[in-house]
């Protein structure tokens, strides 16, 4: 027996918890020496990843849903005989299910959960249909001012569409998703997470009512219109994980809801938002070093954000980070000697120390009406959340050309696009060149998992789409993630941020008051030290950090 397996079972009665989980806590082994250990006490065999891969899932037998709902797989061996895996061989619940379930012979087989659920995902994006939830029609849709997510409430609660909607949010946070999308098709409803800015489908609900259960659920929580289907509806509702088995405790998070008709029903999209998450990151460690750019960027930045007064525009497209590395700017400057404001909709992550002013408009509180009281609070440092209207774009330029360093964002492809956008607005361009010290281009590109990498060398055809089929690449340091339990199945763990910063100079201004071509632009920042997205992604792709097909999904070729 494994030491500790006795304490181990009363816990997890205790916490409603797994026994296989409280005993990998309390031993603190490697994942592969906790299985090992595990498959010697019961004497089966430990199948590992690169073993798993070369098994076949027997998906026709056990279905997919079913097998990410057990925890297990049926996979085929060499000989087509049957293996059942699992990561949990204390089970007697999964036991009597298997024996009554796999009519055919099976032998089982150990594996660690990590390589389970990374093996399960990297089976997602071919199968898209990866549960079906059946359940009752009449559910009641009961309303909470907290929606709670921890596992406790989740077993407990009776109703299958409030679990339903429950369990998805807590998976979208146990596994570190930014969005929920829960989008309905002709046969029910396809929730999927984008998890490092790839979307990636999770479930998939075969039943026409309770997908529009689920929707009218989450409508709920965030107090819309559930009668309401023929237009668009946004709100947010706040959820908290109570349970104290969770990794950070009693967690308030903050989710932001999307509701959008189409031809099958209705679509919801969830943002979440952890504030206190990233307030602990914040307090912690949140800094421009933090966020992968490169060290000459970090440094530009870094003198940019301690500039007295002017205007630092952060440019990409939604979900860039551009916020999270205003965040980054202003908790490095955030020493509390300047009066510091922002005003954002909605404030995503709370800065200790900070003014931070959420936008409303059914109030009259916009950004312009916001930006025009903060210029009376006496403050050193602006922060606007984005700017979206010639009001808002005019005032933030006139508060940098009075004194005050601002902060914002502007949605555009490259920092020469911003420059177009303004004068779309109506800004004098003039005013506009003054105020600005630099604008910065970003993007998020996944990182290669350090735990599977491997030496890649690309083909000819990728190398041609690549703009690389004439390169020297003798010193380039092509790397792949082959797939793993720490980057479940994907080959990717994490992101980094790759820049395109350009520092305005009086040879810059001169050239964009004369409304100088844009080649001509880009020639002077080239010659100026700019290096443009497209050459910063290359850089990572040569170090190994990240891979060319990734780089050419988050940035142009040519």
């Amino acid at each position: 027996m494994i030491p500790g397996a006795d304490i181990a079972q009363a816990r997890a009665a205790a916490g409603a918890r797994r026994v296989v989980d409280v005993l990998e806590e309390r031993l603190a082994l490697e994942p592969d020496a906790f299985a090992a250990q595990l498959a010697e006490t019961f004497r089966v065999e430990v199948l590992r990843m690169d073993e798993l891969r070369r098994l076949e899932p027997a998906f026709d037998l056990v279905p997919f849903a079913e097998c990410s709902q057990k925890g297990c797989v049926v996979l085929r061996g060499q000989n087509q005989e049957l293996l059942l895996a699992t990561d949990d061989p204390f089970s007697a619940e999964q036991a009597a299910w298997a024996a009554e379930r796999i009519r055919a012979p099976f032998a089982w087989r150990l594996v660690h959960r990590g390589d389970l659920v990374a093996l399960l995902a990297s089976h997602e994006e071919t199968l898209r249909a990866l549960d079906a939830v059946r359940g009752d029609t009449g559910a009641v849709l009961d309303q909470a001012e907290v929606e709670d997510l921890s596992l406790k409430a989740i077993s407990d609660e009776s109703s299958e569409v409030v679990r339903l909607v429950r369990s998805t949010l807590h998976d979208a946070l146990r596994i570190g998703a930014s969005d929920i999308h829960l989008e309905s098709v002709a046969a029910g409803l396809v929730i999927k997470f984008r998890i490092d800015g790839i979307l990636t489908p999770i479930k998939q609900i075969e039943d026409l009512a309770q997908a529009e259960q689920a929707i009218a659920r989450v409508k709920v929580l965030a107090e819309l219109d559930i009668t309401e289907r023929r237009v668009p509806q946004d709100g947010r509702f706040k959820a908290i994980i109570r349970s104290g088995a969770e990794r950070h405790g009693n967690r308030a998070i903050d989710f932001r809801v999307s509701i959008m008709p189409s031809i099958h029903g209705e679509d919801a999209v969830l943002r979440v938002l952890d504030k206190q998450s990233l307030y602990e990151t914040t307090r912690q460690s949140l800094s421009l070093d933090s966020l992968g750019f490169e060290p000459h960027d970090i440094r530009a930045l870094r003198r940019l954000s301690h500039e007295p007064h002017g205007m630092l525009l952060v440019t990409g497209p939604t979900g860039s980070g551009k916020t999270t590395t205003l965040y980054a700017a202003i908790t490095e400057i955030n020493k509390g000697q300047d009066k510091i404001v922002t005003i954002e909709d909605p404030v995503e992550y709370q800065l200790a120390g900070v003014l931070q002013i959420p936008v409303n408009e059914k109030k009259g509180l916009t950004f312009a009406r916001g930006l025009r009281s903060i210029l009376r609070h006496d403050p050193d440092r602006i922060m606007v959340g984005e700017i979206r209207d010639p009001e808002t774009a005019n005032i933030a330029v006139q508060s940098a050309l009075t004194g005050h360093l601002v902060f914002t964002t502007v949605h555009a492809n490259n920092v020469f696009d911003v420059i177009g956008r303004f004068m779309h607005m109506n800004v004098d361009l003039y005013g506009f060149v003054s105020a600005l010290n630099a604008i910065l281009a970003q993007r998020l590109v996944r990182l290669v998992c350090a735990h599977c990498a491997e030496n890649e060398v690309p083909g000819k055809e990728l190398l041609s789409e690549s703009g690389l089929a004439e390169t020297d690449l003798s010193e380039w340091k092509f790397m792949a993630g082959k797939g793993c339990r720490e980057c479940r199945g994907s080959g990717y763990r994490g992101r980094k941020a790759i820049a395109e910063l350009l520092i305005l100079d009086d040879e810059m201004r001169e050239l964009i008051t004369s409304r100088a071509p844009v080649r001509t632009l880009k020639l002077t920042a080239a010659k100026n030290g700019t290096r443009f997205l497209r050459e910063a992604a290359l850089d990572a792709v040569c170090r190994g950090q990240t891979t060319l097909q990734e780089i050419n999904r988050v940035t142009f070729v040519g």
